[in-house]
């Protein structure tokens, strides 16, 4: 009887062993396969900076009236106000300018995740300051309402990052971007379990 009491628990300890064996080496496994979801993912300034800059040149002509052109996009981040700014230099010229003007105007934008698109977007982007050199200051209100026009139109619901699907699910469970928060070196958007 002894002699059974002691094998049954030998082949149990053996067992135990190998199912822990094949536990670890699994586990091992695991953690090299699947990607580690964190609570958070945080992009650059520099990623912003260039999903804009994408963007730039752009010419329009806007109301029939100017003809504008947008380039050297800036991304600034607004952590005080949660927001994201975009400087941009802008040529306008009309027929009812007698010269050509130069400006630079700033907008910011709040930051929103679509989600068909799985994109971080630029939301209601609205301008600041309008800049206006030389002697464009008498135009500078309608330059102002062309900027904030065209600034509108181009880059409201413009992606600045998109989420790759594998950064949204793990083991079968799928995940979605929360909060946004701006920071002062970047931007973090909270992940949630759907």
């Amino acid at each position: 009887m002894t002699h059974a009491r002691a094998s049954t628990r030998r082949r149990f300890l053996i067992a135990a062993f190998a199912a822990a064996s094949i536990g670890v080496s699994l586990g091992a496994c695991a953690t090299a396969t699947f990607p580690f979801i964190p609570d958070h993912y945080t992009f650059s300034r520099d990623q912003v900076q260039e999903a804009v800059q994408r963007k730039f040149p752009f010419q329009r002509t806007v109301s029939q009236v100017f003809n504008v052109t947008l380039a050297n996009p800036v991304v600034g981040l607004l952590p005080d106000t949660n927001r994201v700014s975009v400087r941009l230099d802008a040529h306008f010229a009309s027929p009812f300018l007698q010269q050509p003007v130069d400006a630079t105007f700033t907008l910011s934008s709040q930051l929103a995740y679509d989600g068909p698109s799985r994109s971080v977007v630029l939301k209601e982007p609205t301008v600041d300051n309008v800049s206006v050199d030389g002697q464009g200051h008498a135009y500078a209100q309608q330059i102002s309402a062309a900027a904030g026009l065209l600034a509108t139109q181009l880059l409201t619901n413009y992606p600045i990052y998109t989420f790759k699907p594998e950064q949204l699910q793990f083991a079968g469970v799928n995940y979605e971007p929360g909060t946004i928060t701006i920071l002062t070196n970047g931007i973090r958007v909270q992940i949630l379990e759907k």
